[in-house]
């Protein structure tokens, strides 16, 4: 039996919690290769951070993009969006593994990332990462 998705992402927009919490394993495990320190286990602390989001976020919305079934995980594209208390925009956007068994999920991979609105263009970026700008004497 595989995950119902849509109805978790209807769970977050319709900011209910307890819905919410219903769809994870009390021994979920979350990780984020890009961030390995904001790695946790339990869904008492999926609770805690959908919380402070729902408080922080009050208009925070969620949006699927593509949803791909292979066996008992879900890829998936995220969108959420929002407005913080503070007045400053809120965009993430990135795709989550959740692997999940009998529609409950056990552990979500998550490659979400802030929204740069403003942020280095490709060739600064690639010139952070490897400290030459694309072009400079490369050849085919």
């Amino acid at each position: 039996m595989s995950l119902n998705i849509d109805a978790l992402l209807a769970a977050v927009n319709d900011h209910d919690l307890q819905r919410m919490i219903a769809f994870f394993d009390p021994g979920y495990r979350s990780v984020q290769p890009a961030h390995p320190a904001r790695a946790f286990v339990g869904n008492a602390q999926v609770l805690a951070n959908w919380t402070a989001m729902f408080a922080g976020i009050p208009d925070v919305r969620a949006v699927l993009g593509r949803v791909v079934q292979d066996g008992e995980t879900t890829w998936c594209e995220w969108s959420w969006s929002g407005t913080r208390t503070d007045g400053l925009p809120f965009k993430s956007a990135g795709v989550v593994l959740f692997e999940s068994r009998d529609r409950v999920i056990t552990a979500g991979t998550f490659y979400m990332e802030d929204v740069e609105i403003d942020g280095a263009g490709i060739d600064q970026t690639v010139h952070g990462m490897s400290g030459r700008l694309p072009g400079d004497g490369a050849q085919l």
